[in-house]
Formats: structure tokens, C-alpha cells, sequence
């Protein structure tokens, strides 16, 4: 379990890591908007987790566009990555599992105890649920997988896909999380397991009810 000084940490090297690069770039190949305001200020706009994130430039202070509240530090930590490791690509359309992911088995472990075992547990037996609460939150669509799944669109260029079986009197519930086959040209391995945890925890708090 990371710290908060190691998320401060990486706050600060993700920040210096991307200063003196040129924003239009970075909103280019990271799908963000790149805006300039009248006040002679830069922004990139960024919607994130169905979300719009303003990133005043060159300060990179990330701030909720509608409520201006700032983003949880780990949030601020996996966009810097993306912005950072973000290159010339386009969405496949090729799904893949996350231990097919460069360096995912490593952390398969992590990953099944942090976004996919949860998944199962919360939403295996009422899937339906599931495709309500992500449609509300993350503006899911629905796809052909599975007996209910949806895709969502995480960043610009990371769309997941939740995927679950209901279980039944012979077989416990299943479901799996994919990827498209890009992702790993735009996040690291832990990123993207941090990623889905980020999806699924939401969710979960809002099945539970106040």
C-alpha cells in the first residue's frame, strides 16, 4: 500500500517530468483539449472516469471543472502518467486481459484482490446493477459479452470493459476486466491496476446505499 509521501513523491517527479514539454503536443496525443483563456492562461481539459479535469499549464493544478474541488492525489499521480507516457496511438478495438499486459502477471495478484475479485463479490448476482450504476457514473454502454457487460470510457484512450457471468445453482458468479491492446503503450502495469480499482470502488459504495 503506497504512502502519501510516496504519492507526493510522485506528484512532484510526474510534474517535472512533463514541464518544458509542449502542451498543444500532450493534448494531442492524449485526446485532451487544449484550451487558452482570455485571461492569457493555458488549460488542458481532460475528461477522465466521466469527468471533466481542468490542468492549468505550466502549474499542473488539477481542479474538477464544474465543482473546481481538486483531484484525490492518487487520480493527479495516474494522470501525470498517462500525460507523461501518453504517445501516438489510436484505440484498437482488440481486447485484452490484464495478464496480458507487459508485466502483469507481476501484479495479477494485486489486481484480482483490488478491482476484479470486488467486482464479482458486489455485482456477481445482481449484473444488472452493475450496467445501471456504471451507465449513471461513467456513461457505460452496453455490450455483447457475458451474460451483462459494459464498456467505459476511462481516459481518451482507455476504454475497460466489465464483463460478468451470474452465477447460478452449479457455477459461482464470474466476470472479468479487459483492456484494449494499447493500454500498455500509454500506462504502466500498476497503473493500470490502480485504473480499475478506481472504477469498481465508486461503484461498490453506491450498491451499499448510505
Amino acid at each position: 500500500m503506497a504512502r502519501i509521501d510516496d504519492y507526493i513523491t510522485a506528484v512532484s517527479l510526474g510534474k517535472k517530468e512533463l514541464t518544458g514539454k509542449d502542451p498543444k503536443q500532450i493534448a494531442r496525443r492524449s485526446g485532451a483539449i487544449y484550451v487558452e483563456e482570455t485571461n492569457g492562461k493555458t488549460n488542458l481539459s481532460i475528461q477522465f472516469l466521466n469527468r471533466e479535469i481542468n490542468i492549468s499549464w505550466p502549474e499542473l493544478d488539477f481542479t474538477y471543472r464544474l465543482d473546481s474541488n481538486e483531484v484525490p492525489i492518487q487520480q493527479r499521480v495516474l494522470l501525470l502518467h498517462y500525460l507523461n507516457l501518453v504517445e501516438d496511438v489510436e484505440i484498437s478495438g482488440e481486447w485484452i486481459a490484464y495478464q496480458e499486459v507487459p508485466d502483469g502477471k507481476f501484479y495479477l495478484d494485486a489486481f484480482i484482490r483490488r478491482a476484479k475479485n470486488p467486482m464479482v463479490q458486489g455485482f456477481g448476482n445482481n449484473p444488472e446493477l452493475m450496467v445501471k450504476l456504471t451507465t449513471e457514473v461513467y456513461g457505460a454502454t452496453p455490450m455483447a459479452q457475458g451474460d451483462q457487460a459494459v464498456k467505459i470510457q476511462a481516459l481518451p484512450l482507455i476504454p475497460v470493459a466489465l464483463i460478468l457471468w451470474e452465477g447460478d445453482d452449479e457455477f459461482t458468479p464470474e466476470g472479468t476486466i479487459l483492456f484494449d491492446r494499447i493500454v500498455s503503450q500509454v500506462l504502466s502495469a500498476e497503473d493500470i491496476a490502480w485504473l480499475a480499482g478506481m472504477i469498481i470502488y465508486p461503484l461498490l459504495g453506491m450498491a451499499a446505499g448510505p
